[in-house]
């Protein structure tokens, strides 16, 4: 299981729509353990295929060890409470920006597990938040997307100093 290396923004990458899993087997396990080992090492409370180079619809959550590891293969939002919270977000692939996103506090989506098994949950908070952060990655969308013009090119001229 090894740590992959993390696409940095803004590789074109960031802006790819992953196609769905359509195998479920040991390398798909695999690559979920790769996930969760390199999302660790980052750190991060969660990370998508997407953001290893790899282009299907994989993600992987850990908000708290104690609640474990949660892996979602072709999740779906399918409905999104009209209620909203304001959250601090971020990426993997762009450490240490961070700003305030306003996303629907409740949702409804289906996913697959490692097996291929169909499922159907609601989440809400923090777990709603992080399920349509990687979701929007699954489909091509930056975080920073969330932003307002004013916010992102702010944010990306501090992240780039940073940098350097």
């Amino acid at each position: 299981m090894p740590i992959r290396p993390i696409l940095r923004y803004p590789h074109a990458g960031l802006k790819t729509v992953c196609a769905p899993v359509k195998t479920f087997d040991s390398a798909l396990s695999d690559l979920a353990d790769d996930l969760l080992q390199t999302m660790r090492a980052a750190p991060g409370v969660g990370i998508t295929a997407a953001h290893i180079g790899v282009f299907q619809r994989l993600t992987v959550l850990e908000l708290d060890k104690a609640d474990g590891t949660r892996i979602y293969a072709n999740p779906e939002i399918t409905w999104f409470s009209d209620e909203t919270m304001v959250h601090m977000e971020g990426s993997v692939s762009m450490p240490g920006a961070t700003d305030e996103v306003t996303r629907p506090n409740a949702i409804r989506f289906r996913y697959q597990d490692l097996r291929g098994n169909s499922h159907e949950e609601e989440a809400s908070g923090f777990l709603a938040i992080c399920i349509q952060h990687e979701v929007d990655q699954l489909d091509g969308v930056f975080w920073l997307q969330r932003l307002s013009r004013l916010k992102r090119d702010r944010l990306i001229r501090k992240w780039e100093k940073t940098k350097s």
